[in-house]
């Protein structure tokens, strides 16, 4: 059998530098991309291969890179092969676009309510990043964001309140984008709720045990196609191990306590979890968190068919 050689040592070698002249080997730059086919293809990743991914939340806001922008997503891909956490509003005239706050005053250079604008009335907006610095970037659709993301990355969608799942499910639809999308659920009802509209398309639901996994089973929604989001403190070993059991893949959010952790006592932190089961960490320090990831990935010598490294000048 033909040996894979692990995406991290690849990465380093085309971003190794001569030492005696302290000069790029290459003037191009590395990303990662994940090429997904179909729903099945998900399936093997998340299921079968159990690839170590970050999430990097709403696309690992930093300086000069807002929360929820494509210019920001394409920077994560940079750092490890990426799921990309973001957030759905819609605008006055029903279009989707990626917005976290029901208000614009955090994250632009606008004020007031999002579904107060149409939006071509956004498009004279700019986002602005954490330190509250305006860029270039404008507030995306949720269609630019699905045409950018094919074969490069997977999406978990938060759909905020009075977005409805049908506007959700139609954008998904239209971008032939079933293969890399996965709908954030908060509960089996709301699960229940979206399978009914589209059992094809890949949830994520807050599930931390036995209970909450038989009680999707009871609402008929299909396990084969459900992410536990385990929360974002250190999930008990039962959950754990009732959840491996299950082979049902989960996302632990490290946002908060668990990066500020990982940031003062050793990003090591990101290792440990995938040492004990987890597939996915949901991290503000997507950066740190993927380095974790692609070494733990080394270590096992785990490989995934679909993330394959990219080079462009």
């Amino acid at each position: 059998m033909k040996k894979l050689i692990p995406l991290f040592i690849i990465a380093l070698a085309f971003n190794a530098c001569d030492k005696k002249t302290n000069t790029a080997c290459s003037t191009s730059k590395t990303s990662y991309k994940i090429e997904l086919n179909s729903t099945d293809d998900l399936k093997v990743l998340l299921k079968d291969e159990k690839y170590p991914l970050i999430s990097a939340h709403r696309g690992g806001d930093t300086e000069g890179y807002p929360e929820n922008c494509i210019e920001t997503f394409e920077r994560a891909t940079t750092f490890g092969p990426s799921i990309i956490e973001t957030d759905l509003a819609m605008t006055k005239d029903s279009v989707l676009v990626l917005m976290h706050d029901d208000q614009l005053d955090r994250t632009t250079t606008g004020n007031g309510y999002v579904n107060n604008y149409t939006y071509s009335e956004l498009q004279s907006f700019y986002l602005e990043d954490y330190k509250k610095n305006k860029t270039s970037y404008k507030i995306p659709t949720l269609d630019e964001a699905l045409k950018w993301g094919k074969n490069k990355v997977v999406y978990t969608l938060d759909v905020k309140r009075g977005v409805p799942y049908e506007k959700v499910i139609e954008s998904i639809r239209k971008n032939n984008a079933e293969a890399y999308s996965i709908v954030i659920t908060y509960n089996a009802d709301q699960a229940r709720a979206f399978h009914k509209l589209a059992d094809d398309i890949w949830t994520s639901v807050s599930a931390n045990g036995k209970e909450d996994i038989q009680r999707l089973n009871h609402y008929k929604v299909n396990p084969d196609q459900v992410v536990a989001f385990v929360g974002v403190k250190e999930p008990s070993q039962q959950t754990i191990s009732y959840m491996k059991q299950q082979n049902i893949p989960m996302i632990l959010g490290t946002i908060g306590n668990i990066d500020k952790s990982a940031k003062v006592n050793g990003d090591q932190l990101y290792y440990k979890f995938f040492e004990k089961g987890i597939t996915v960490l949901s991290a503000d320090r997507n950066k740190e968190a993927a380095i974790q990831a692609m070494k733990y990935a080394t270590d096992k010598n785990l490989s995934s068919k679909f993330a394959k490294l990219s080079t462009h000048s």
